[in-house]
């Protein structure tokens, strides 16, 4: 089964960049980070989400996130499926943090899940493509959304229309040049429909 190894940030300072990622969100290898001058204005076209046990982690998060330095796009609040929000990294990347579940208890510092959307202009074609390169679907809602499954990866795949996504997200869904992210893993190296690159998996590369 094709699977996403990593997700790798284009940024213009990886050292600030790492620095941001360590303090809000204590990730690891899952997102990597390599420098990147490329062009890029407005929405890049995907979202990193994360997702988390219980609203106490939520709060933490984002609380964490806007104290190194993220912009907040939506506060965290309650919604039909659950509790999040949506913050902006200094480099740029747009990540929601959600938790489906209403305990009330105290923050557990546990990520259950990290979660790629891609926004793309043809949910239906783009699923044709990636079922193509090996990735079979876990679950689909038309034309609207499309989750893969990714086996034992780290990092979960889905896709989402470009439109919405950037609702979601609390942005205009305007954007041009690169999307300044490089998915890493099993089904690479290509390009998809909507110009997302994909690497082949490489344990060697580190942050």
């Amino acid at each position: 089964m094709a699977f996403i190894e990593s997700v790798t940030l284009e940024v213009a300072d990886p050292t600030a960049a790492d620095r941001f990622h360590t303090t809000a969100f204590g990730l690891g290898g899952q997102v990597r980070l390599r420098a990147s001058q490329a062009p890029t204005t407005g929405f890049r076209g995907f979202t990193l989400s994360l997702v988390v046990p219980r609203p106490a982690d939520v709060d933490a998060l984002v609380g964490a996130a806007v104290d190194a330095g993220a912009t907040t796009l939506k506060p965290a609040a309650r919604s039909l499926w659950g509790y999040g929000g949506v913050v902006q990294a200094p480099d740029g990347t747009i990540w929601q943090v959600a938790s489906s579940k209403r305990d009330t208890g105290p923050a557990t510092g546990r990520i259950d899940e990290i979660v790629l959307l891609l926004g793309v202009e043809d949910v239906k074609a783009s699923k044709r493509f990636y079922v193509g390169r090996g990735l079979a679907v876990a679950k689909g809602f038309g034309g609207k959304y499309v989750e893969f499954a990714t086996g034992s990866g780290p990092v979960k795949l889905a896709l989402y229309k470009r439109r919405g996504l950037a609702k979601v997200a609390g942005v205009s869904p305007d954007g041009t040049g690169s999307h300044r992210i490089v998915i890493g893993g099993g089904a690479g190296p290509f390009t998809d429909p909507d110009g997302f690159a994909w690497e082949a998996a490489s344990p060697a590369l580190t942050n």
